[in-house]
């Protein structure tokens, strides 16, 4: 216990000892609904998202998701003088509290933790990797292989075609572009 740890049997050190974090599964891509209406009762919440670049109507977009699809983690009391669960399974893109049996699912602290420190640390997650194989998908070369160098500001791919046996660059949209399987 740290020195600035208020003495046992006050109602900090007790709040403290009796709430923890509990997994919610929320409806089909409902997570930030349920998260906006849990906090907007009072609730903790925390939902861990990622930057991923998506292909939508054929652009490159950068989009933010939820690392972990219909789940997100709330903060409980679970002393009696807490306040009530009940609201939660009928608020508005909340399916359930998780649940093994009858007993609610309790998530470690150390795990929201890490999760908090791996989303702030991890970077936009890119469509193409640098050297990888892409096929061009649409425009006068669609169905030929390319290698993928990098993005431009624009959102544009800069890929290395084989012309004539020649390697050639040459930007295309990278909505353009697919990973070869």
């Amino acid at each position: 216990m740290s020195e600035t740890a208020t003495a046992p049997g006050t109602a900090e050190s007790t709040a403290t000892l009796t709430t923890f974090w509990y997994l919610v599964h929320t409806k089909p891509r409902q997570e930030t609904i349920a998260l906006t209406n849990l906090e907007r009762q009072g609730y903790a919440c925390y939902l861990p998202q990622m930057r991923i670049e998506r292909v939508r109507r054929g652009k490159a977009l950068v989009v933010t998701e939820a690392m972990f699809p219909r789940y997100l983690f709330i903060q409980l009391d679970s002393s009696d003088q807490a306040k009530s669960w009940a609201p939660i399974r009928s608020t508005l893109g909340v399916s359930q509290l998780v649940r093994f049996g009858t007993q609610t699912a309790r998530v470690d602290d150390a795990l929201v933790d890490l999760l908090r420190e791996r989303e702030q640390a991890r970077p936009l997650e890119a469509l193409f990797h640098s050297g990888e194989t892409v096929v061009i998908t649409r425009g006068p070369f669609a169905g030929i292989e390319a290698i993928y160098q990098t993005a431009d500001a624009e959102r544009r791919a800069l890929i290395l075609l084989e012309i004539m046996s020649r390697k050639v660059e040459m930007r295309v949209d990278a909505g353009d572009l697919a990973r070869v399987e």
